[in-house]
């Protein structure tokens, strides 16, 4: 598999700031090469063209559409997280699902 960039992203960029913490330990204990950044929503035309993958937190699934009309061409992922796992921060769970992806 190949290294991996994601980008997080929900209302202003805090609590992906701990899930992408929580991933990116996960990442490294599991010895996967993944490295998973956090910002808010409105930078996500910053970063679209750097990643391969938008995790987007649940409470913010409404701009799916949006993200996906950005990404439409490339090859970047979009990809709502489970209210499951980021509720408890669960970086193993979050990689799990990104990785099903892949």
């Amino acid at each position: 598999m190949k290294d991996l960039n994601v980008l997080l992203v929900c209302g202003s960029g805090a609590s992906s700031g701990f899930m992408a913490t929580s991933m990116n330990k996960a990442a490294k204990k599991r010895k996967i090469t993944c490295k998973v950044l956090a910002r808010s929503t409105s930078e996500v035309d910053s970063y679209i063209d750097a990643v391969d993958a938008i995790m987007i937190g649940p409470h913010m699934k409404h701009i799916e559409p949006e993200v996906s009309e950005k990404a439409a061409g490339k090859e970047v992922k979009v990809i709502v997280m489970k209210k499951s796992y980021y509720a408890l921060l669960d970086g193993n769970a979050a990689l799990d699902h990104l990785l099903s992806f892949y």
